[in-house]
């Protein structure tokens, strides 16, 4: 039995869990977990910030770009409050990110006198979101409660964990009893009876409509060959993204999916909540019939439909596949093609959003990524930029988290070395987090970030203008020089006006093997709104 401190049996738990990287914020509390790190550091990656919000959204984009645990650490209280952004986002887009934060003294636990860093109950905060979250109250428990937050943060619907441990004890040794992984917990196995149900719903049905979110991004072969089959076109928005080919010809987007909406008489949800159809394609067409395939019980309660499924998107598809029979159904696929058209014809009005998507297309190989925040541009990426791979698309889903994107982006880049990494983000939005440049230029993150400057929180402003008689409060920014900016923190950096300026950065920045900053000169007044797009009945 080893004789470990506290930050040492949490270390060789993260180890033992295949995280070799952590990003992190040193802080009093934490001196003696940090001391752990240092002490392995031939073993463990040490990746700092300038802000604890940047060390969780990395995680989250280490987590998002590959489906593996990641793990990030800082102070308690207003330390992790500064990350409960993107522990919210983990929350929304099933990330498998852990938190590791400390405590006051053991003995002032719940005392209330007034400790560096204390809050009320910082567990009961981190409990109400996370699906796991537990004190570890001295060294020998470490091994224990860590593999159950690994088991937890990976089974089932996977999603955000934290651990915390008193101040004393993370320097505190003592005999400690290693823990090996627990393994996930067995995925629920399809009910044949609701399989059935729902094959028989498929075999009635005329014109059936696949929908796909983010639960769905590991089952893409079993959704393409039950989509095949049945001759039905996968819809994805967002995160279901690449679960499809988006170069196949049953692989629609929101904008071709509305289109064949009043011809669908079978609706089938796969890893999603069907927000879109159910909510923004509203009302549904007559008679239409509804399914939903998914891992989360809770899921089933909140959305009525007429066949639920709790199973993992994988075996759900593959178990409808082998009871449906195979339909011709020549006309449905008209259709399809036809809706197709109509979305490429309908977002290509949208410039010069479309050119400036277009230009990053074109600037990545397949399995590049590009990671959106919510801006004009990021807008465009979500109804039109076509992906062909899972996870090639980071998005913050329905959080709609601004200020997500560049660094999240920094740990999409760090878990994808070998892979270009772009990040788009508004002028807004990239001062949230833009002092991490020199996070990026410290450790070598060749991140290419694209900022678009239209001087506003560009939707918020044509919102207010809108709505408000053309009044708006709070939405106009005063930007720092951009190129001034990056050069500060010894970034290359380009200024363009136009998709053709942005291929010719995007190339230079690419080859560069450095990180780096487009700025795009951008006029809100001149951008392609996109609320026809956002919300398909507006007229």
């Amino acid at each position: 039995m080893p004789r470990m401190t506290g930050g040492d049996a949490i270390v060789d738990s993260l180890l033992r869990h295949g995280v070799d990287t952590i990003f992190g914020l040193p802080g009093v509390q934490m001196y003696g977990l940090f001391d752990a790190f240092a002490r392995n550091a031939n073993r463990l990656k040490v990746l700092n910030a300038r802000h604890e919000q940047t060390t969780a959204y990395m995680a989250l984009g280490y987590a998002q770009s590959t489906g593996k645990p990641s793990a990030f650490t800082v102070v308690p209280g207003p330390g992790v409050m500064n990350t409960m952004g993107a522990l919210t986002t983990a929350w929304g887009v099933n990330a498998p990110v852990m938190c590791i934060t400390g405590q006051v003294p053991s003995a002032m636990i719940g005392r209330g006198r007034g400790q560096l860093h204390e809050m009320p109950d910082q567990l009961a905060t981190l409990k109400t979101l996370l699906k796991f979250a537990e004190r570890i109250e001295h060294p020998t428990e470490a091994p224990q409660v860590m593999a159950r937050a690994f088991q937890a943060m990976m089974s089932g619907r996977p999603g955000p964990v934290a651990v915390e441990m008193p101040w004393d004890m993370f320097p505190a040794t003592a005999d400690v009893t290693p823990v090996d992984p627990l393994g996930r917990r067995a995925n629920p196995l399809p009910d044949p009876d609701k399989i059935g149900a729902l094959a028989r719903l498929v075999d009635g049905a005329r014109a059936p409509m696949i929908w796909v979110g983010g639960g769905a991004v590991d089952a893409g072969p079993e959704i393409q060959a039950l989509a095949e089959k049945i001759g039905a076109p996968v819809v994805s928005f967002r995160m279901g993204k690449g679960v499809v080919d988006s170069r196949h010809p049953l692989s629609l987007g929101t904008v071709g999916g509305f289109e064949l909406w009043e011809k669908t008489d079978l609706l089938i949800g796969i890893g999603t909540r069907l927000d879109f159809p159910i909510g923004r394609y509203a009302p549904a067409p007559a008679g239409l019939k509804t399914a939903r395939i998914d891992i989360d019980p809770i899921e089933h309660r909140r959305l009525a439909v007429d066949v639920a499924i709790v199973a993992d998107a994988a075996d759900g598809a593959r178990a409808v596949a082998a009871l449906v029979k195979k339909k011709d159904g020549a006309a449905w696929r008209d259709a399809v093609k036809a809706a197709r058209e109509a979305a490429q014809a309908a977002v290509a009005k949208a410039d010069p959003q479309y050119s400036y998507m277009r230009a990053i297309r074109e600037a990545l190989p397949d399995d590049g990524i590009v990671v959106d925040e919510v801006t004009q541009l990021g807008y465009m990426i979500w109804y039109g930029y076509p992906v062909h791979q899972p996870r090639r698309l980071i998005s913050s889903g329905f959080s709609g988290t601004l200020g997500y994107g560049f660094p999240t982006a920094l740990g999409v880049k760090v878990a994808n070395p070998d892979r270009p990494v772009i990040s788009v983000a508004g002028d807004g939005g990239f001062l949230f987090g833009g002092s991490d440049l020199a996070t990026a230029r410290q450790f070598g993150i060749n991140l290419v970030t694209v900022v678009v400057n239209n001087a506003s929180y560009g939707n918020v402003l044509r919102d207010q203008q809108r709505l408000y008689e053309g009044r708006h409060s709070g939405s106009v920014l005063t930007n720092p020089d951009f190129q001034a900016y990056a050069k500060s923190f010894g970034v290359p950096s380009w200024r363009v006006e136009t998709a053709d300026g942005l291929r010719g950065a995007l190339k230079e920045a690419l080859a560069s093997d450095a990180p780096t900053l487009i700025e795009v000169m951008s006029d809100i007044a001149k951008d392609y709104p996109p609320y026809k797009f956002h919300q398909p009945r507006l007229k």
